[in-house]
């Protein structure tokens, strides 16, 4: 069985560059150990598997599609840049005729549509609650020592940590901090945490473009030590920097410590990339 794969560097206008994906076109209906497999082959932070819904569909005409994503340990609930990149081969490769484009995923139906310099995504809105920080207080010092933290939520829907650090922080603290993700499985090992993001809120932008958060982003529970950029993250983050500013339309950037690249969320790989806030 041959199934056409593809790699998609989302988050950059230049090859090598960005958060990469895998696609994969799904023909058939693939054995359900097959997706683990081939995403442990691609090894990358999400393998992403589109799928027909129907026998007539096919991926030039039909605008709905099955999704799924992968990482090389675990399938995920979200992962907004592995949409982007399915988006980006419907469209631009295989020459998808539609405008929009809906996936059915474990989120619910997630839309990409056609805009004039690129793709929106809608993503999910996922809230946060308050965390008692003497809950995951061991995990947080054993990712990032005794950095000053300012503000700790937890999001159920995602299972995700929100550490926010101290305001007192630039960026380029946040860009360099080395953050212990080898012992976080022995030390958070009940289930209840599955990714941590570290923010800091923005600065002014003087002679550059003016940022309202920034942020990292560690799943090391579903074998992605450290991503990029991920808009499931970016999904709880924006409701949370929403509250936090009382603004609706705002531009974070994911800051990545291995290579230091500053991805703006809003450009791409021939993309833009908006989460609209569903509140």
């Amino acid at each position: 069985m041959k199934l056409p794969i593809f790699t998609v560097d989302a988050f950059t206008a230049k090859a090598f560059h960005g958060n990469p994906a895998a696609v994969c076109l799904l023909e058939n209906k693939l054995d359900e150990d097959m997706h683990q497999k081939i995403a442990r082959e691609m090894n990358l932070s999400e393998t992403a598997f589109i799928r027909k819904l129907h026998p007539t569909d096919n991926f030039t005409q039909s605008s709905c599609f099955g999704l799924r994503w992968f990482t090389p340990a675990t399938e995920v609930p979200l992962c907004g840049h592995a949409t982007l990149a399915s988006a980006a081969v419907l469209f631009y490769k295989i020459k998808n005729v539609n405008s929009t484009l809906t996936f059915v995923t474990l989120s619910g139906e997630l839309t990409a549509r056609r805009a004039q310099d690129g793709i929106i995504l809608d993503l999910p809105l996922y809230p946060t609650h308050p965390q008692d920080f003497h809950e995951v207080d061991d995990l947080i010092k054993t990712a990032i020592g005794d950095t000053l933290v300012q503000d700790i939520r937890y999001s159920p829907d995602t299972r995700k940590l929100l550490v926010r650090l101290s305001d007192t922080y630039k960026r380029s603290f946040l860009e360099n901090l080395k953050v212990n993700t080898q012992n976080l499985l022995q030390v958070e090992n009940t289930g209840k945490v599955k990714g941590l993001i570290l923010t800091l809120k923005g600065e002014p932008g003087g002679q550059s473009q003016a940022f309202d958060f920034y942020s990292r982003y560690f799943a090391p529970w579903v074998g992605v030590a450290e991503d990029p950029v991920t808009g499931s993250a970016h999904a709880v983050l924006s409701s949370y920097w929403s509250q936090q500013l009382g603004k609706k339309d705002m531009h974070g950037t994911a800051v990545f410590f291995q290579f230091l690249k500053h991805l703006n969320l809003k450009l791409a790989f021939l993309l833009i990339y908006t989460i609209y806030l569903k509140m």
